[in-house]
Formats: C-alpha cells, sequence, structure tokens
C-alpha cells in the first residue's frame, strides 16, 4: 500500500483534489472531517477543548485560533495525538489496498508527513487563493489574509498540484500526480528486486 499525503496553503483546492481521486475510486480521508469528528464524538477531546476554550462551536474556535497563533497550538495539542492514531487506524484498515490518501491543511507543519510515502502540495497563487477563501467562506478580506498567513509550508521534495485555472487542467494534474506516484513505486521495486537478486 503508497501512503499519500496531500497538503497545501489554505484555499489552493485540496479539496477539490480529493473529489477527484474520489471519483477516480480511490481511498480518500480529510483530516479536517475527522477532527470535526473528534470535537463531536471524542469524549477527551471534546473536554479538553471545553475547559481551554470555554466553546465547543466549530465558528467560534475558528475566530479564536485564527487570530491567536498560541490558542492555535494549544488547540492542535488537544487534537494532534488523536489524529494521529485516527491515521494508524486508516492505514491498518487499507494495508491490501494498492493506495490510501489523506488530505490535512497541516500536515508538514504538525509533522504527519514523516509517516507517508509520498507528499502531493496543492499550490495556487496568493490572489487566487484569496478570493476563493473570501468566497467560499463568506470573510472579510482582513478575515482571509489572517488564514492565509496561518498556511502550510511544503518541505522535501513533495509532487507539486498547480490549481490557477479551471477544473479540466486540475484533474490533468492531478493524473499526472499519480502516474508519478505509480512509476516511482515500480521504479523502486524494481532496484529492491535487482539488490535482492544481487545479494541472495
Amino acid at each position: 500500500m503508497i501512503k499519500v499525503g496531500i497538503s497545501g496553503k489554505i484555499a489552493a483546492g485540496k479539496s477539490e483534489v480529493e473529489k477527484i481521486l474520489l471519483e477516480m475510486n480511490y481511498p480518500v480521508y480529510d483530516l479536517d472531517k475527522l477532527s470535526h469528528s473528534l470535537l463531536e464524538d471524542n469524549e477527551v477531546v471534546r473536554k479538553n477543548v471545553l475547559e481551554e476554550f470555554k466553546t465547543l462551536d466549530r465558528k467560534e474556535l475558528a475566530k479564536i485560533v485564527f487570530s491567536d497563533l498560541a490558542k492555535k497550538e494549544k488547540l492542535e495539542k488537544i487534537i494532534y495525538p488523536k489524529l494521529m492514531q485516527v491515521i494508524s487506524i486508516i492505514f491498518e484498515e487499507h494495508k491490501k489496498d494498492k493506495i490510501v490518501f489523506i488530505s490535512g491543511a497541516m500536515l508538514f507543519k504538525s509533522g504527519f508527513y514523516k509517516v507517508f510515502d509520498k507528499m502531493i502540495f496543492v499550490e495556487a497563487n496568493d490572489d487566487i487563493r484569496l478570493e476563493r477563501l473570501m468566497k467560499r467562506n463568506n470573510l472579510s478580506r482582513q478575515d482571509a489574509l489572517n488564514r492565509l498567513n496561518l498556511q502550510d509550508d511544503c518541505r522535501g521534495l513533495p509532487i507539486i498540484i498547480k490549481n490557477n485555472s479551471d477544473m479540466f487542467y486540475l484533474r490533468e494534474n492531478t493524473k499526472e500526480a499519480l502516474e508519478e506516484i505509480f512509476s516511482s513505486q515500480s521504479f523502486l521495486k524494481k532496484v529492491f528486486s535487482f539488490l535482492f537478486d544481487w545479494f541472495s
């Protein structure tokens, strides 16, 4: 099984890439949605968040953490360990599948990227992201700028998917990224097979 993480800057188009992969019948999980589930269903998370932030309302929490970096880090310390457990369960459930995708806004900054075989990073120009974010979340320009400043950073050598155009080009770029993932894994298998034969 190839474990692939999908990250990127806010409003770059991670969700659209997820939809494309789902249309292609690949297993795809969104860590933002899983975080919401933890906030609704996990009693330990609910208790800790309520003690720290005095609310469990997601909109209220978003206002708090996107305006205060220290608060954002405190929320992450509550949720990230539980999310890591969820990721491990997902991998176990899909161990017989060819590939599995997990998408998250902060896979690099959280350190989660280390558990994946491959990373995809979705990019778009800043002006395009700002416009998308204001429209998508019904935010003022300043609120949108605050969120743009809290974004994931690309590390290492991930596969880049550009999303500055329409869905046709995004779909084609996503297909190219898949081809790169599968071809690189095929090459590695050949190398390992050669080394195994050489030393046996």
